[in-house]
């Protein structure tokens, strides 16, 4: 069993449900990524998706796209991100990660090195914005072979094909948009989120995560109900965006974000 899927799992006896927090690596500077992993893990965070930096960020909205250019403007690559990861792992063997990115950075490393010093360094899943099932080729297969959960995203209007293309291609869990648009864009409508994820569930075996405009308690409560995991990521990279002057601040500031979010799933 993975680390994703322990995590689920044990979640699931426990009645309670995954909070995915969402953070760009390098943004800060490289040296406050890890601390801020590890304080989001002692706020109740149960997985972490890490974003990696790219120029392009063409899914993603102004936030995150700052969020990157402030990464890369630290000097933040791929090989950065793996260390980073790694050096997590000193301290912590059981939170899953997730790097979530654009095809880019790994096409340029090479995708066996890829998968090779990613599981070297306890990734555990890739979520590829830019690689939909049917063009991904061997790829999944060559990453699973590695041990990395391969992870794809739905949005509202995915047809029944698409869904059920994604429920055989993927593994660990998968990221429903619930959004249209881009990241950190309009209103959330929990009751069609209720909708489309019970009609995923009909095709899709692994755990459904729901991101986009998840802005609070109360809005992490509402999707905690429909969903397994609720994914937290502009509101926390928009604080970040505030408090790049105020390191000390920031580790203090974001991780009260997810706490507060702790706080109301497990109510």
């Amino acid at each position: 069993m993975s680390r994703i899927q322990a995590c689920f799992a044990g979640l699931a006896d426990q009645g309670k449900k995954a909070l995915i927090p969402y953070i760009t690596a390098g943004d800060g500077g490289q040296a406050l990524t890890v601390p801020l992993m590890h304080k989001l893990v002692e706020s109740g965070a149960d997985l972490i998706e890490l974003g990696v930096p790219f120029s392009d960020p063409m899914a993603d909205g102004p936030v995150i796209q700052l969020a990157c250019e402030r990464a890369l403007a630290a000097g933040t690559r791929l090989v950065d991100v793996l260390a980073m990861v790694s050096e997590f792992r000193q301290r912590d063997q059981q939170t899953p990660v997730v790097l979530m990115g654009y095809l880019n950075p790994i096409e340029m490393m090479g995708y066996e090195k890829f998968a090779e010093q990613a599981c070297q360094a306890g990734v555990d899943g890739v979520l590829l914005v830019d690689m939909p099932p049917e063009e991904a080729g061997d790829y999944p297969a060559l990453f699973r072979g590695k041990g990395l959960d391969v992870i794809f995203l739905l949005a509202p209007t995915s047809s029944v094909e698409r869904i059920k293309a994604i429920g055989e291609a993927g593994s660990g869990y998968v990221y429903y948009v619930s959004l249209k648009g881009v990241t950190g864009s309009a209103t959330l409508n929990t009751q069609e989120v209720a909708e489309r994820v019970a009609l995923i569930r009909q095709y899709v075996q692994t755990p459904v995560g729901v991101g986009f405009g998840i802005r609070d308690p109360q809005s992490a409560r509402a999707v905690s109900e429909v969903a397994d995991g609720v994914i937290v990521g502009s509101v926390l990279v928009n604080k970040m965006a505030q408090l790049q002057q105020q390191p000390e601040q920031l580790l203090a500031e974001v991780p009260a974000i997810i706490a507060a979010m702790r706080d109301a799933l497990d109510q």
